[in-house]
């Protein structure tokens, strides 16, 4: 049978232990039918199991004295999340009576209870699991699915009315023990089972009944408000209206006096109008005798401006494709039009105009003969660098041909060196192959030589501790700081100094103590083996 997870188990028991709480409170609140106050025993439990939900995998916070493990962490941070928490934090630091942060998070959950606000807050708080994980392990109630469960079972609470005095509590000080005896079912609670149904609907028809006389009553506030609103401003609409109507008489007056004056004027005009219209028949009659002369030498000049103008359109015909090419020539031309429309305003310097448009034509004409001649120099210009155009065509030729030579002659290089790096590499890898052969033999006349050497010396007697009094090679006395030491070859005794030396031997393949004259020994005997 396998073994349930311990963590997984403390979980569920939590969120057993706190639905039959919040089930418990809310059924003895309703056959209550009061307001809750501190000395609630259902209230005082449903705190106590809060209180171990939200202990239930909380980390160990190393503070300066001492290791700290507290609820108040994570309860702080709600203020972050939710700003209508601010004032519940700022309530609870006021408190003077509270010295733990123990405290401090016991009182938090009686003024959320009483906000009907602990549900809310503690949903924001789980939602946040990267924050919560700086409080609480992975395990933890508040970071499994379990902590959701108990935050939805919270909602229930808010049908609770509960006034609950924290400020002369001691909540630094009190032990939270879960009560057992009060969830556990006897006969009599099953017997009282159907009254307190009964009792339940009748406090939830008289919540309703309450509920829906505080819904009428807020409308009716509501439409006294409005009522005073429309009072208010049916005082100032009168007020509004009786200014009106006297803005209306001062106008209906101003309006009279305006229609006199305008009687006043509109004769004077009259009168004006009609020694005007006397003179301007006069004019007119003036006008029709000089406007016959002027049509005809308007039309004359009309005649000339269109023969002249046809002449221009057949020299800009002409000259279509050159002028694109100079400036000068567009410049000229601007001017000309420019000239023309604005001979063209005046009916009185038409004649001058036209003489200007002559002398223009003329001057164009002579430009036309020089541009042509430029045009003439240009093709000259143009054939010779053709030709050297063709000359370097050709050179191109060469020299990608010459390329493509370099290349195929680059191409069989890079071939032979490949094939002298592969020749390069095999002969490198038989050589690797050679020396790691060497190195193996190296080694194994190696361990024979100081087998050997150790098979001559086999016949020396492991000299006991009492009776070496002096170094064997050095004869110094030994005392405490020139200590004994064993050769692991001869078996001699030695000081410090005389056998600081280390070698393998074929009794221990890890390098051990050996004296001075065996470690010679056995190396001149392991170098007269080499190759």
């Amino acid at each position: 049978m396998a073994t349930k997870d311990p963590t997984a188990v403390e979980r569920a028991n939590l969120l057993n232990m706190a639905k039959l709480s919040i089930k418990g409170l809310i059924e003895s609140a309703l056959s209550f039918g009061r307001t809750l106050d501190s000395d609630y025993p259902p209230l005082q439990q449903f705190f106590v199991v809060m209180e171990h939900c939200l202990k239930h995998g909380l980390k160990v916070r190393k503070s300066f004295l001492s290791y700290n493990k507290t609820i108040w962490g994570p309860l702080e941070l709600v203020e972050k999340l939710y700003p209508e928490a601010e004032e519940i934090g700022a309530s609870v630091r006021d408190l003077p009576g509270l010295k733990t942060p123990l405290g401090r998070a016991r009182a938090w959950l009686r003024l959320a209870l009483m906000q009907k606000k602990m549900a809310d807050y503690l949903r924001c708080l789980i939602i946040q699991r990267d924050l919560l994980s700086e409080f609480y392990e992975y395990h933890a109630l508040m970071m499994e699915e379990e902590g959701a469960v108990i935050v939805g079972l919270l909602v229930g609470l808010n049908v609770i009315d509960a006034n609950l005095c924290v400020k002369g509590e001691d909540l630094d000080s009190q032990v939270g023990v879960i009560d057992f005896s009060m969830y556990l079912k006897n006969e009599e609670d099953i017997g009282n089972k159907e009254r307190n149904v009964q009792i339940a609907a009748i406090l939830d028809q008289k919540n309703y009944v309450e509920e829906l006389n505080r819904q009428l009553n807020s409308t009716v506030s509501s439409l006294h408000s409005r009522v005073d609103s429309l009072e208010k401003s049916n005082t100032k609409l009168i007020e509004e209206l009786a200014i009106a109507k006297n803005n209306i008489i001062k106008l209906q007056e101003e309006n009279h006096q305006l229609r006199s004056e305008n009687k006043l004027i509109l004769m004077k005009t009259q009168q004006h109008l009609e020694v005007t219209k006397v003179d301007v028949e006069t004019e007119l009659q003036t006008y029709k005798h000089s406007r016959q002369g002027l049509d005809e030498m308007y039309n004359e000049a009309r005649r000339q401006l269109r023969d002249e103008s046809q002449l221009r359109q057949d020299v800009e015909n002409e000259l279509a494709v050159q002028v694109s090419m100079k400036h000068e020539i567009e410049l000229a031309m601007k001017l000309l039009e420019k000239d023309i429309h604005e001979k063209q305003d005046t009916l009185i310097g038409l004649r001058q105009q036209l003489e200007e448009v002559k002398a223009i034509n003329i001057e164009m004409y002579q430009k036309l003969q020089g541009s042509e001649d430029g045009l003439k120099e240009k093709n000259e210009i143009i054939a010779r660098l053709e030709e050297k155009t063709h000359k370097i065509t050709a050179a191109m030729r060469q020299l990608e041909q010459r390329l493509q030579q370099a290349e195929k002659a680059q191409m069989e290089a890079e071939d032979e060196d490949e094939k002298y790096l592969q020749e390069c590499l095999s002969k490198s890898d038989s050589l690797q192959k050679q020396i790691s052969q060497k190195e193996k033999q190296l080694s194994k006349l190696k361990i024979e030589d100081i087998k050997e050497a150790n098979k001559a010396l086999q016949g020396l007697v492991w000299l006991k501790d009492k009776e070496a009094t002096h170094c064997k090679l050095c004869e110094k006395e030994f005392s405490l700081s020139k200590r004994k030491h064993h050769c692991r070859n001869c078996g001699e005794i030695f000081c410090n100094a005389c056998s600081d030396n280390e070698l393998p031997l074929p009794s221990s393949p890890k390098p051990v103590r050996v004296c001075d004259s065996c470690h010679a020994l056995l190396i001149q005997r392991c170098s007269s083996n080499l190759p």
